[in-house]
C-alpha cells in the first residue's frame, strides 16, 4: 500500500496558493459562457443589434417605397414552392402598398432594440436610485419612499400609455421620436417601482454587512458607501432584473402596434425609425388567409429576440447566484 509522502500535502497547498484568483465577476461569467442556451441567447441577440446599427447598410431596398404593380408578392422561396409569380428582388416579398417586407423587418429592429434597452436604463437609473436612498437611510425616508412607490404600483402601464397617446397624439411632445417617447415616458413612471423594490431590498440585506461598517467606522461618507460598496454588490439581481424586463418592453411595443398605437408610420427615408415589428404585424393581420407571411415574419423575430433574452437571464440568474460560486 503506497503511502503519500510529507510533502505530497504541502506541495498541493502551494499550487492551490499560486494559482491565479478569480473574483465573483469571472467565476459568473465562466459559468455563463458553459451555458449552452446562454451563448445561443446572446448571439441572437448579437445578430439583431448589429441589425439595428447597420440597417440602412443592410436593408435591399427602400422600406417606404411603394412599388406599383408589386402589392402583394409571395416571398421567393413560396413563390418556387407552389409554384406562383414571384420577384426574387423581394425575398420576403411585399406588403399591401408593394413595399419590401424584409427591408421593413429589418429597420424594424431598430424600434425593439431601442424600445428594449433606452427604457431599461431610464427605469433603473429612477427605481435604482429611490430603492437605494430607502434601503439604507431607513426610518421616515423609507417610509414615505415606499408609499410613493405604492401609488406608481397602481397604474397599469398599458392603460397608461392609451390614455397619453390619445390625449397627447396631436401635440409636439406626441410626435417626438415618430411616438415612441410617449412610450418611454408610460414605461419609465410605471415600471421603476419593480427594481426599486428590488434594489431597497438588497441594499437592506447588505447595509449591516462587515464590509458595510468597516467602511462606516474609518469615516466613509454616505454616498461612496451607497455607490462604491453596497451598490456592486447589489449588481446581480439588478442585472438578471434587467436581462428579464428588456424583452417585456419588447413585446409591450409590438402589442401597441399591433393595436395601432404604436409606432407613428414614417414619411421620410431619412427617418431614423422607420417600422416597428409590432406595426408590421398589424399590417399582415388583414392578410393573413392568403398571404401569412407578412404576420409571421415580424411574429417570429419577435419570438426569436424575446427567447434570446429569455435564455441570457436565466442564464445570468444561475451564473450570478453566489452559492453556485466556484462550482463547475
Amino acid at each position: 500500500m503506497a503511502v503519500a509522502s510529507p510533502a505530497q500535502p504541502i506541495a498541493e497547498a502551494q499550487e492551490i496558493l499560486q494559482a491565479p484568483r478569480r473574483n465573483y465577476w469571472q467565476d459568473a461569467w465562466d459559468r455563463l459562457i458553459r451555458n449552452k442556451a446562454s451563448v445561443v441567447g446572446m448571439v441572437i441577440i448579437a445578430f439583431f443589434f448589429l441589425i439595428a446599427i447597420f440597417a440602412n447598410v443592410l436593408a435591399p431596398e427602400d422600406p417606404i417605397q411603394q412599388n406599383a404593380g408589386k402589392r402583394f408578392l409571395p416571398p421567393t422561396f413560396v413563390g418556387t414552392w407552389l409554384n406562383i409569380n414571384a420577384d426574387p428582388r423581394f425575398i420576403f416579398g411585399t406588403d399591401y402598398l408593394g413595399r419590401d417586407v424584409l427591408s421593413r423587418v429589418i429597420y424594424g429592429a431598430r424600434v425593439s432594440m431601442f424600445v428594449g434597452f433606452l427604457p431599461a436604463i431610464i427605469i433603473l437609473l429612477i427605481g435604482g436610485t429611490i430603492g437605494m436612498v430607502a434601503g439604507y437611510i431607513g426610518g421616515r425616508v423609507d417610509n414615505l419612499l415606499m408609499r410613493f412607490t405604492d401609488i406608481f404600483y397602481a397604474f397599469p402601464d398599458l392603460l397608461f400609455f392609451i390614455i397619453l397617446i390619445i390625449t397627447f397624439k396631436d401635440q409636439p411632445i406626441g410626435e417626438w421620436l415618430s411616438g415612441l417617447f410617449l412610450l418611454f415616458v408610460a414605461l419609465a413612471l410605471t415600471s421603476w417601482v419593480g427594481v426599486a423594490r428590488l434594489v431597497r431590498g438588497s441594499v437592506l440585506s447588505l447595509k449591516e454587512k462587515e464590509f458595510v461598517e468597516a467602511a462606516r467606522a474609518i469615516g466613509a461618507t454616505t454616498p461612496r458607501i451607497m455607490f462604491k460598496h453596497i451598490l456592486p454588490n447589489a449588481l446581480g439581481p439588478i442585472i438578471v432584473w434587467t436581462a428579464f424586463a428588456i424583452p417585456r418592453y419588447i413585446i409591450f411595443e409590438a402589442i401597441l402596434g399591433y393595436l395601432g398605437l404604436g409606432l407613428r408610420p414614417a414619411t421620410d427615408p431619412s427617418s431614423f425609425f422607420i417600422s416597428s415589428w409590432g406595426s408590421l404585424m398589424l399590417d399582415g393581420r388583414t392578410a393573413y388567409n392568403s398571404q401569412p407571411w407578412l404576420l409571421l415574419t415580424p411574429s417570429i423575430c419577435v419570438a426569436l429576440i424575446v427567447m434570446a433574452f429569455t435564455f441570457v437571464g436565466d442564464g445570468l440568474r444561475d451564473a450570478l447566484d453566489p452559492r453556485l460560486r466556484g462550482t463547475q
